[in-house]
């Protein structure tokens, strides 16, 4: 019993960092990925496609559900879009659209 307790709980801080890294990114108000001036580095392409690449993936299918779960209040709220906006297509587009090692 104990043990599943630890391994649930290591799922929700997983869990928890990735939504939390995907509302971070998302909130860059309006910032192209162009509009970045630094480099990519070999160190940062590799951290993106090893580390961030499936943590934000991982985020994107979390928001895909809770776009689904809240889906019949954002519904009655007449904010669908925006939901669909912010917890699908601006993580999607943070993890398939941005350059590696661009963070």
């Amino acid at each position: 019993m104990r043990r599943m307790n630890r391994k649930l709980m290591s799922y929700l801080a997983v869990i928890m960092f990735v939504v939390t890294t995907n509302a971070a990114a998302s909130s860059s108000n309006g910032v192209t990925y162009d509009e970045h001036t630094q480099a990519a580095t070999a160190g940062s392409m590799l951290a993106d496609t090893v580390m961030v690449r499936p943590l934000t993936l991982v985020g994107t299918a979390v928001g895909v559900v809770a776009f689904v779960v809240t889906l019949p209040f954002s519904a009655l709220g007449g904010n669908v879009g925006e939901a669909g906006q912010l917890l699908v297509v601006d993580p999607a587009k943070y993890t398939f659209i941005r350059p590696l090692g661009v963070f």
